[in-house]
């Protein structure tokens, strides 16, 4: 008798990212399943809640994943590494989130954009699901694509919250610390992150940079080959906020493969492409106006006056909401 499988394992719990997903996964058609939350021996025993039921963290053990029909995996890349094996193993449909699948043969990259939702392949059993810029990356290839995209370069600003608890208390002992005239403690970044934009962190950071720039690159670059358009120029830098990634991009269009565009156009394009483009200039778009949205949010694009068919776009999404929506989404879908 096959074993039933019924419910829902999200491994790295204890993350914001998988308090988040848990949360949007009991509003959702998943409300009534049972969820087993499972992280880091240091997280075991923590005590949250599930179903509005009082919860405990569990370690992984063996037969943790034996009934469940989707595994999700929100911490650490290293943690879903030592874990991805016995999760597949098991025959559960494996999400994840933390960037460890990327480099899994087989893996379907997933991207929810308009006009369909590239990467679904409901023959596949192991899913990555991109980080916010990647999805931001992906959802700006797809629309600017449609009318000759010749060149788009992004530059990608950080939130400590990307570093999870831990990255949000040490830019906030900073702030205060610095404020007070004191030195400050760097256990996370081994750098001064308040009040400074960084192209890196500390040599014995726990964060860094280069591999954080490395899986958008690699997460745009699925997207650019699933798309059929040009691979983008990705830079992130560190920006001394909590929440919310902010973006800058230039686009550069072939005008012989697409007439010029307006800036009606392109706001009307975007629009239809699923972006929330915020045209009231009496409040300047920045990472608090993405908070709590699963929307990637645009500002009104501006053209370079220094070169013809060229347009800079600014942006924001939460760094959150936006890739726990798309996974739960995902799952969904697997459902259908």
């Amino acid at each position: 008798m096959p074993l039933k499988r019924d419910s829902l394992v999200i491994a790295g719990a204890s993350s914001l990212l998988g308090a988040e997903l848990k949360s949007r996964l009991e509003e959702s058609r998943f409300a009534g399943w049972d969820f087993s939350l499972l992280d880091e021996e240091t997280a075991a025993g923590l005590l949250t809640e599930a179903a509005g039921e009082p919860a405990i963290i569990q370690p992984v053990e063996e037969g943790s994943f034996a009934r469940a029909k989707f595994v999700f995996f929100t911490g650490s890349e290293a943690f879903a590494e030592r874990n991805l094996p016995a999760a597949r193993e098991s025959g559960a449909t494996v999400i994840d989130l933390s960037g460890a699948a990327l480099g899994i043969k087989g893996a379907q990259v997933w991207f929810a954009l308009d006009g369909g939702a590239h990467g679904t392949g409901k023959d596949k059993t192991l899913f990555a699901i991109p980080s916010a810029p990647g999805l931001a990356a992906a959802k700006l290839l797809d629309t600017l694509g449609r009318i000759g995209l010749y060149r788009l370069v992004l530059v990608f600003f950080r939130p400590v919250s990307e570093a999870n608890r831990p990255g949000i208390e040490e830019l906030e002992a900073q702030t205060r610390e610095l404020l007070s005239f004191q030195s400050v403690g760097q256990a996370v970044f081994d750098t001064q992150v308040a009040f400074n934009v960084l192209d890196d962190y500390g040599a014995a950071s726990r964060e860094n940079l280069r591999s954080v720039r490395a899986r958008i690159r690699r997460e745009a670059q699925a997207a650019a080959r699933e798309l059929n358009v040009v691979q983008p120029s990705i830079q992130v830098l560190h920006a001394p906020v909590f929440y919310g990634y902010t973006f800058s991009a230039i686009a550069e269009f072939n005008s012989k493969q697409s007439p010029k565009q307006s800036k009606d156009a392109l706001i009307a394009l975007c629009r239809k492409t699923g972006f929330t483009v915020d045209a009231d200039n009496s409040s300047p778009l920045g990472n608090l106006s993405a908070a709590g949205d699963a929307a990637i949010h645009l500002a009104l694009p501006e053209d370079d006056s220094a070169e013809p068919d060229t347009w800079w776009f600014w942006g924001a999404a939460d760094n959150i909401r936006l890739p726990a929506v798309t996974a739960m989404q995902l799952a969904e879908k697997h459902l259908e």
